[in-house]
């Protein structure tokens, strides 16, 4: 899991064209789910650049059918806080989140609680580089290889309406997809004769 911002082409690009900088630039918030063994991105949830991480994360896990396993969800610090860490739980699989570094432990009573607090102890004890390779936190980053390529593509949308721009980037990530399905390589089984 991971998010990335993509300009949009609207009004207030060209007005900042146009009159000057008087207004902040505008973003679109790219949030991407994507299975580390496939490499194919399985969610995507396109948003305002004015909502975080978190909130968007059950959302995100929801466009995942309930009858397949996830195993595993890695992400940021961002998602760290109490919900996120509940709607992994809620979906049977594990959390690889990197607590933050004035993170203090919860009650056992909040769901998920007990791994974030395991994790929490472990960057504590043995200190967070060797948290991240013992944990295997190091998968997140082929989101941010994914994040890279879907900016390849172009590194905003030119559709003018929230609709269209949720398309358009719809579009990119099966394009993506296609892509890595024609570039993945397949291994070839070789049969060994037997002995006598």
């Amino acid at each position: 899991m991971d998010s990335t911002g993509i300009k949009f082409l609207g009004e207030g690009e060209l007005k900042r064209k146009k009159h000057g900088a008087e207004h902040r630039r505008q973003w679109r918030k790219v949030h991407l789910g994507m299975d580390a063994r496939t490499l194919v991105i399985r969610a995507i949830e396109v948003t305002e650049n004015s909502v975080g991480d978190a909130p968007v994360l059950p959302e995100v896990l929801a466009q995942i059918p309930p009858g397949e396993p996830i195993a595993s969800v890695s992400a940021d610090g961002a998602y760290d806080p109490k919900g996120c860490h509940a709607a992994i739980a809620q979906r049977g699989a594990q959390a690889v989140i990197s607590p933050r570094k004035n993170g203090k432990p919860r009650k056992e009573i909040w769901v998920g609680a007990s791994v974030r607090n395991a994790a929490l102890r472990a960057c504590q004890r043995l200190g967070p580089g060797i948290w991240k390779k013992w944990s295997a936190y190091h998968w997140r980053s082929l989101v941010e290889t994914k994040m890279h390529c879907l900016k390849r593509l172009g590194e905003r949308v030119m559709a003018r309406t929230f609709e269209r721009q949720v398309t358009e980037l719809h579009v990119r990530v099966a394009l993506l997809n296609r892509f890595t399905q024609l570039g993945r390589p397949t291994p070839l089984l070789v049969s060994v004769p037997a002995m006598a």
